[in-house]
């Protein structure tokens, strides 16, 4: 028998690779052109880039687990920096040489834009989650576990909001506060090595999902672009897609509002969700343009992040600006929105000239939000022989790369543990 995955990104991929690792044959069905999902290559003005600029962290252990596994190199593909958190003229957050815990109470101490007792106050902080397992009982939004810890407003402002953002998709008056301690204990928390920074320098295809595809077809599967399935029926103990199969088990690796037209009975598992949206605008300016860093932060700005397409991807004088969840950004016109974030990069940039170009691409529904006790579907479904796999199914993460990949393998190796062959 064979087996099925319904979607071509990062989650479905990963559970794919983890099947045909164990030796079934897979079939991959992919209703887009390429491979990644909401976070794949697109093509703008004769650069290959992202629909969303992403960021990975050292933590991301099985990432990079499977991309060593398909081929690719984590050292080439990925370019390894220091934790480090910059907002020009305000706030400046490395990480040192040292070994953990060091790394992250001098990276605090040595902060500058921070007086002496705001870094006090956030080392107390980690202290304290470090302290309680990192367990936040009873959950409460980021905003509410802040205040119950007196965090001074400017700490907030430029170190844990920002990061909150970052890293969960919701602002920290919604974001659930135990989510983020999940990412601290795995980055801040864990070992020198991850926290650090992994910023891609391929496009999110090329990472991991794309040579995904080669790896599958070599050991006997199939990946299939352009092919939407609409119909599942379940016969006799396997399961047909459209006219295709039968297949042992099936993969639901699609967004979680596309469960509905596949099988409504796992609609309601999703029906409750909320969404934020990331809107990442690319501007064009000549070659010689560039930031002093590949990475900054923009503090109190239209936009969050800016990020150097020339100094990780050789795209000279290309760059991105990102915004994460909703904000006041949404309220304006996209032509508005970016003369503003125009005139941002240009307080950095000195000198810049007016953008050869500018195109924004905006996912409105990029991830759920991650608010306290989101009740998230597990990988196993009441349905005989479906699993899911996704960023929003169960666990510690939030909607990130590395919570996609994890899905994607849970649910392999649950299948491969229910003996389907």
């Amino acid at each position: 028998m064979k087996f099925a995955v319904i979607g071509a990104g990062y989650a479905g991929m990963a559970a794919a690779v983890e099947l045909a690792t164990a030796g079934r044959q897979v079939d991959v069905f992919e209703a887009s052109r390429i491979a990644g999902g909401r976070a794949r290559a697109t093509q703008i003005e004769g650069f290959t880039v992202d629909n969303g600029q992403h960021i990975l962290v050292g933590a991301y252990s099985e990432t990079l687990r499977l991309m060593r596994a398909v081929g690719v190199d984590p050292g080439r593909a990925l370019k390894r920096t220091p934790l480090r958190f910059e907002f020009p003229g305000e706030f400046l957050m490395q990480a040192p040489h040292l070994p953990a815990p060091l790394h992250t109470a001098f990276a605090l101490l040595l902060a500058k834009g921070l007086d002496w007792s705001e870094k006090f106050a956030a080392i107390r902080l980690m202290r304290d989650l470090q302290a309680n397992a990192y367990r936040i009982q009873p959950d409460c939004n980021v905003s509410a576990w802040l205040d119950a810890h007196e965090t001074p407003s400017r700490q907030r402002r430029l170190l844990w909001e920002p990061l909150c953002v970052a890293a969960l998709n919701t602002p920290a008056d919604r974001a659930s506060a135990q989510v983020l301690a999940n990412v601290l204990r795995d980055s801040l928390g864990g070992t020198r090595a991850a926290s650090d920074m992994l910023l891609p320098q391929v496009d999110l295809s090329a990472l991991f999902p794309g040579p995904a595809c080669d790896y599958i077809r070599q050991r006997g599967g199939s990946v299939s672009f352009g092919t939407r399935v609409t119909t599942l029926r379940r016969e006799e103990n396997a399961w047909r897609l459209d006219a295709g199969g039968p297949y042992a088990a099936v993969v639901l690796a699609v967004a979680p509002y596309h469960l509905a037209a596949l099988l409504p009975e796992l609609a309601p598992d999703v029906a409750h969700f909320d969404w934020e949206p990331i809107v990442t605008s690319y501007f064009s300016y000549p070659p010689e343009a560039c930031l002093p860093q590949a990475m900054l932060g923009i503090d109190a700005g239209l936009a969050q992040w800016l990020f150097d397409r020339g100094r990780l991807c050789g795209q000279h004088g290309l760059i991105a600006a990102v915004i994460s969840a909703h904000g006041r950004h949404l309220d304006l016109a996209t032509a508005e929105m970016e003369r503003g974030i125009h005139a941002e990069i240009a307080r950095i940039v000195p000198g810049l000239p007016l953008p050869l170009r500018v195109q924004t691409i905006t996912e409105k529904r990029a991830t759920f939000a991650c608010v306290p006790y989101l009740k998230r579907p597990p990988a196993r479904t009441a349905l005989p022989g479906v699993w899911l796999a996704g960023d929003y199914v169960a666990g510690d993460y939030p909607a990130t790369l590395e919570g996609a990949v994890r899905s994607g393998v849970a649910a392999a190796r649950d299948i491969i543990g229910a003996g389907l062959n």
